[in-house]
């Protein structure tokens, strides 16, 4: 008769011959794998923690919040932080307590409770013709000045980067005042806002326009990426304005650990090392972006743009506002033109 269980010494060696655990972590990020995938093989190849990524230009709460206790997702990344406190407030993150990731983040670029935490910055900053713009300051408020006139260029109003520097204008403003500005900054727009803030500093390159708001870093990937943008960006200068009552609009990248997370250990890990001073120079030097991490070598892409001197708005006070800025982009038509 043969017996349905293992001898004692047969099970030993059942055990000792099972695979270990394979080490990984899950990755659900709105970030661009091209962007991430050097960081990430430098996390593998340091840590033995392979890296599975899952990208997505939109969807990815909601997809998280579907998938439920069942999700793979361990990790959320994203390039702004209205999707971080989204995250959060759908209940999909876990308050994680990380001596290392709160020594290394200042207080102001993470979540209070440990649900998110930021790793670099970006600038909402002016892209001005080297040709026909000579001012060297300015402040947001400026570009409202009919001076502009048929020479100011934007990507839509809508988008998030445009949504939240005018939810900041509206927190530092007031909405009326704010209202009155983004009326002024559609009046001296040169056509419709359309494309994307690489296309502002092409438009500014060709001159359809002189002046554009865009992110700091595009400038970094137009410098040292696909050849035929170097001319865009050798054709323009970047000067980082202010609101009259603060400091530049910053945007802020940032990961948060999934409540269901499977392999939340991992994703703990991936968390502390992007945080580590290599990985922040990594990623400065990949992502042309401000490290979170003080003493962190800034990359001379952007280094040289200045002294950045960040607005202490809170990113809470901008997402309070960012309701009230959309309805104002609808109300004064500002994606319809300067003619709408």
């Amino acid at each position: 008769m043969h017996s349905k269980s293992l001898r004692p010494a047969a099970l030993a060696a059942a055990l000792f011959c099972t695979p270990a655990v394979a080490q990984e972590v899950n990755v659900y990020t709105y970030r661009e794998p091209a962007l991430l995938k050097p960081l990430l093989d430098a996390f593998t190849a340091e840590t033995g923690i392979k890296v599975a990524t899952i990208f997505a230009k939109e969807g990815l709460e909601e997809r998280i919040a579907a998938e439920g206790t069942r999700s793979p997702a361990d990790v959320f990344m994203t390039a702004d932080f209205a999707s971080l406190e989204r995250a959060r407030t759908m209940g999909l993150t876990r308050q994680v307590n990380s001596e290392a990731l709160s020594r290394a983040i200042p207080p102001g670029y993470r979540d209070a409770q440990g649900h998110w935490y930021g790793l670099t910055y970006r600038a909402r900053v002016a892209y001005v013709s080297k040709a026909r713009v000579s001012e060297t300051q300015l402040t947001y408020e400026d570009l409202a000045d009919p001076k502009w006139k048929g020479r100011f260029c934007l990507r839509s109003g809508k988008h998030i980067y445009n949504n939240l520097l005018f939810a900041a204008a509206i927190a530092h403003m007031g909405e009326a005042k704010a209202e009155d500005w983004i009326r002024g900054l559609k009046a001296n727009l040169v056509r419709k806002p359309s494309g994307g803030d690489r296309e502002v500093a092409k438009d500014i390159a060709s001159g359809a326009c002189d002046i554009g708001f865009a992110n700091t870093y595009y400038m970094g990937h137009m410098l040292n990426g696909a050849p035929d943008q170097k001319p865009w960006a050798e054709a323009v200068r970047v000067v980082l304005p202010k609101f009259r009552n603060g400091g530049t609009h910053v945007n802020l990248s940032g990961i948060a650990i999934m409540k269901n997370a499977p392999n939340a250990a991992n994703a703990q890990k991936l968390a502390e090392w992007l945080v580590g001073e290599k990985a922040q120079a990594l990623y400065s030097k990949v992502n042309y972006e401000f490290p979170v991490r003080a003493g962190v070598p800034i990359d001379p892409a952007i280094a040289g743009f200045g002294v950045l001197t960040p607005d202490t708005l809170s990113f809470e006070a901008i997402l309070k506002e960012r309701t009230k800025a959309a309805d104002v982009v609808d109300r004064v038509g500002f994606d319809g033109g300067p003619g709408s």
